[in-house]
């Protein structure tokens, strides 16, 4: 087991147990997050524990050409019930995300030192927010963070039905429109995958990310 210090670095992501887990400990800055994310690593642990990275193998990702959209879903999409914004409502989203009571789990991984840093990220312009709206009141979003041409989401909510798809969809459309490589879905759920998601080996999804660290060659 890795254990970070002070010092900006992660170990080779091919270091990671079979969970997925690589390294404990560091810190939530802006820069250090950056670098997990460019090297397709990502925090995540519960309130009261040690800072956890993981970079999991497979990788679940989305071409954003590849989204799924059922026939009930463009009905949807057509009909006008929601509107979509972005980047008008990050903290609220995040808090909504945070407060989402998800099967098989007691709690919520997305902590307030996360919120915090998160926001960060947000006001320095790395984390995006997608906004769902119905008669003016918040009903759905996500978030995640922005590397350029690879969008890495970290969280989706929906207070009501099919709200966050629409979010997902309508983001996904967006950064097909965009050139986008990659949606980052990290790990493996039926719900996801009934978007188009699907696993890719971990060394071909880090391949991808040091093509856009590089600029895209």
């Amino acid at each position: 087991m890795f254990f970070l210090t002070d010092k900006l670095e992660f170990p080779p992501v091919e270091q990671a147990n079979e969970e997925g887990l690589l390294a404990v400990g560091g810190d939530l800055s802006p820069e250090r997050l950056l670098l997990a994310y460019r090297s397709g690593i990502f925090p995540w642990f519960n309130e009261g524990s040690v800072i956890l990275w993981w970079s999991p193998d497979p990788r679940m990702v989305l071409r954003p050409h590849d989204v799924k959209i059922s026939k009930s879903m463009r009905k949807v999409l057509r009909d006008g019930r929601f509107k979509l914004t972005k980047n008008q409502s990050f903290k609220a989203v995040i808090e909504a995300c945070s407060s989402v009571k998800r099967e098989g789990q007691e709690g919520t991984w997305i902590t307030d030192a996360m919120k915090k840093a998160y926001l960060q990220m947000h006001l320095k312009g790395h984390a995006t927010s997608y906004e769902v709206w119905q008669d003016a009141e918040l009903v759905g979003g996500l978030y995640g963070i922005d590397l350029g041409h690879v969008f890495c989401g970290e969280s989706m909510f929906s207070r009501v039905s099919n709200a966050s798809k629409f979010a997902f969809i309508k983001m996904a459309q967006e950064l097909e429109a965009k050139a986008y490589r990659l949606i980052d879905c990290q790990m493996y759920t039926p719900h996801l995958e009934s978007l188009g998601a699907r696993e890719i080996p971990r060394a071909e999804f880090i391949q991808i990310l040091e093509a856009e660290n590089q600029g895209g060659e």
